[in-house]
């Protein structure tokens, strides 16, 4: 894979939008979450600018980076934002996003986090089930306040990707079934409290083909327009996220062919296109715009393996733990004169698991810097304080200068709520 498109090579090394990682490092320490605004920017203005004319919002799905400063970064370009939870939602209002661009996903909401939505004003909830509809009309009358919804259709649809981020088959947890969606929207249509706004779906993550997506969304459309057919009049399409980026030698789509695609699909029923079209990528966005950068401890040769064990550990990128997902591994500054040898990328934590990388080849001493590529979604906001290690810092170059938006946890903050 090629680096992503704001990492730079200058005289001293790697260098983010024009700020050399060695700084990064030097006045924020290691490991460290390092992101660029600018390919944010560019990324959510290629999804945006695909619609054309077409009536669209792109949500920006808050659970791959949920950092205050990325949201405030999307809310100020006019995005929207798809939450799981109550705790993603406080971060859009503190980042300043609109409630009335925020749409809620997520198979548990709890009463508390419905009241706090409704009460908010979200645009909408995506419910996955005829309790989960219940409850929100429970609390809908107990406000005085009509809830608007979409429900989740599951499409039945093997996106081809990792077991563990697939939502759109019969098998998983999400969604609701077509046939019982259909009886719930007519159900609700007599309830004064409840309002379909719209129909959506999701069909997973890391998704590099335009396949499972064009078969998913003909089907939630034509659901839509039988829908429309029976007098139940929607105004929104959400299509969910879930384009996949690069780790490896993967080829997903561009933006702009992933929305010509799905404006295509959804318009091959008979009729006009008659919705808002809604879309909640999250990985697109960020992955590629974020690294980890971490420092070389030690070097250990064995008979059998290389390692470069690093101050980085699977408590900050659980993803090749859990996943076995790949990220590219390079250094900052390599020495010409340093043999290249294949390392093992590896933590201090204890398990065997605790691997960033599996044979990288590399040039590097004890000391220097490495960077973990494409990690700015589900980097951080995955990372935990496994075996006590605080959570790393969070860092934005935003306009040629490096901020710091997360300041690095230390061993007070880890015990802080302990008695």
């Amino acid at each position: 894979m090629s680096a992503p498109s704001p990492l730079q090579t200058a005289n001293r090394g790697l260098a983010l939008d024009g700020v050399a990682l060695a700084d990064v490092a030097r006045e924020f320490a290691t490991p460290a979450y390092v992101y660029s605004a600018a390919e944010m920017t560019a990324r959510w203005r290629a999804f945006d600018q695909a619609f054309g004319e077409q009536a669209h919002l792109v949500c920006y799905a808050v659970k791959a980076c949920s950092n205050v400063a990325v949201l405030r970064l999307f809310a100020q370009l006019g995005g929207g934002f798809d939450i799981v939870s109550g705790g993603e939602l406080e971060r859009v209002l503190r980042a300043g996003g609109n409630p009335a661009r925020v749409v809620f996903s997520g198979v548990g909401k709890q009463r508390d986090e419905i009241e706090r939505a409704l009460a908010a004003g979200i645009r909408c909830f995506n419910v996955e089930s005829a309790s989960e509809l219940d409850a929100i009309e429970s609390v809908a009358r107990d406000q005085g306040r009509v809830a608007p919804f979409a429900l989740r259709i599951n499409p039945d649809v093997d996106a081809g990707t990792h077991a563990h981020v697939t939502t759109g088959l019969e098998a998983n947890k999400f969604g609701v079934a077509a046939e019982e969606a259909a009886a719930l929207y007519r159900r609700a249509a007599g309830n004064n409290m409840l309002e379909a706004v719209g129909v959506s779906c999701h069909i997973g993550s890391q998704i590099t083909s335009l396949k499972p997506f064009t078969e998913a969304f003909r089907r939630v459309a034509a659901f839509a327009r039988e829908l429309e057919q029976g007098g139940i009049r929607l105004r929104q399409i959400d299509l969910g996220g879930g384009l996949g980026v690069a780790y490896g030698d993967e080829r997903p789509p561009a933006p702009a062919e992933y929305v010509a695609q799905l404006l295509a699909a959804i318009g091959d029923c008979p009729g006009d296109l008659p919705w808002e079209v809604v879309i909640e990528p999250g990985r697109a966005l960020v992955a590629d715009a974020g690294m980890l950068l971490t420092r070389v401890v030690y070097l250990k040769e064995t008979k059998r393996r290389n390692f470069a064990i690093v101050d980085a550990a699977m408590n900050d990128l659980l993803r090749p733990a859990l996943y076995g997902a790949h990220h590219p591994v390079v250094a900052v500054a390599p020495d010409g004169k340093v043999e290249a040898k294949h390392y093992d990328v590896v933590g201090p934590v204890c398990e065997s698991a605790d691997v960033i990388a599996n044979d990288c080849t590399l040039r590097v001493r004890e000391g220097d810097l490495l960077a973990v590529l494409a990690a700015g979604a589900y980097g951080f906001s995955m990372a935990g304080s496994y075996n006590s290690r605080p959570r790393p810092a969070e860092v934005l170059i935003r306009d040629g200068k490096a901020r710091l938006i997360r300041a690095r946890e230390t061993l007070s903050d880890l015990m802080a709520g302990e008695l």
